[in-house]
């Protein structure tokens, strides 16, 4: 999950079409065992960072991280989401489901939601160890198939179809990694607007942040960290962007 040091706004990264199959853990180590990766942060190839719209329409996505200390549940979020039926997208991690799993199920029966895929043990996407915010990130080609395919098959047992979209834990991925991400299935989303810093923003600096987003906008904020300030920010940012004639979409309402 993005710091404040890096709450500024991401750009635009180039698209990739998923391919009609997803490959194994040996053809992913066969294919990239040996490739060096040339790029490290929020930009890679296939990394969809804003939406491919000029109207005014804007994704809300929430990232659940899970583990120690990230397991909660921002409960007057979706709540307030759920009352003035603002739709999102939910990057929901495999630790967060094990300690939620009633919850998951409310969630995904909720059409306002759509559930995504945020890895098995929320780790920055490298295949060379890279570490993100004091984060040791995926050591090699194989435990980046891991970190992704081990949520992926629980989310598709889970709803019955797998998961369109993938965010890296700590958003940061390298550009092998992200090929390997595609070669899975699934989109990479990024993001154009960090909304909450990893949910230590006060509800004030969420309000700002996210008040100040353009047309095709993607936000990132947090949904498993109930004591921080990204429901009340929320509350007081989203008003005011549906009163200045704003969208909110799902990123599968309008990203292929």
């Amino acid at each position: 999950m993005p710091s404040a040091a890096d709450h500024g706004r991401a750009g635009v990264s180039a698209q990739a079409s998923r391919p009609p199959a997803t490959a194994t853990r040996a053809e992913v180590v066969a294919r990239y065992g040996t490739a060096t990766p040339t790029s490290w942060g929020f930009e890679a190839p296939g990394v969809v960072s804003r939406l491919p719209s000029t109207d005014r329409v804007v994704a809300l996505t929430f990232d659940a991280c899970g583990g120690p200390g990230g397991s909660g549940y921002d409960q007057a979020l979706i709540g307030f989401l759920r009352e003035r039926s603002v739709p999102a997208t939910l990057f929901l991690n495999s630790r967060w489901i094990d300690a939620n799993l009633a919850t998951f199920h409310q969630l995904a029966a909720d059409p306002l939601f759509e559930i995504a895929n945020h890895g098995t043990r929320h780790l920055p996407l490298s295949v060379s160890g890279r570490s993100a915010y004091g984060i040791p990130g995926t050591r090699d080609a194989g435990e980046v198939f891991d970190e992704i395919a081990g949520n992926r098959d629980k989310l598709t047992a889970l709803l019955g179809r797998p998961p369109r979209f993938f965010r890296p834990g700590t958003a940061y991925c390298d550009d092998v990694a992200a090929r390997i991400v595609a070669d899975l299935g699934e989109r990479i989303a990024g993001f154009t607007v960090n909304g909450d810093a990893g949910a230590t923003f006060t509800a004030a600096q969420v309000r700002q942040e996210v008040s100040a987003v353009q047309p095709g906008s993607i936000i990132i904020c947090h949904m498993n960290r109930p004591t921080g300030g990204t429901a009340a920010g929320i509350a007081a940012a989203v008003p005011q962007l549906l009163d200045a004639g704003h969208r909110f979409v799902r990123l599968s309402d309008l990203v292929g």
